[in-house]
């Protein structure tokens, strides 16, 4: 169902505008490898907030507090 959907839209845009189509197929490796670094980015800033969060609970847990 992941795949169904991009390759439905496409064909649709196929049908409705093949240039601006086979220009979306071949500028997709492009989009995919400049995201890359973007979700590296997202990872990171996760395991920042996760650490921060950490650190600002650890006082409570050390004193037994449980959720």
């Amino acid at each position: 169902m992941k795949t169904l959907l991009p390759l439905l839209g496409w064909l649709i845009l196929l049908a409705l505008c093949w240039p601006l189509a086979l220009l979306a197929l071949l500028l997709w490796p492009f989009v995919w490898l400049l995201s890359i670094p973007l979700k590296l980015l997202g990872i990171s800033v996760d395991a920042v907030l996760a650490l921060v969060k950490a650190l600002l609970f650890l006082p409570a847990r050390l004193l037994g507090y449980r959720a």
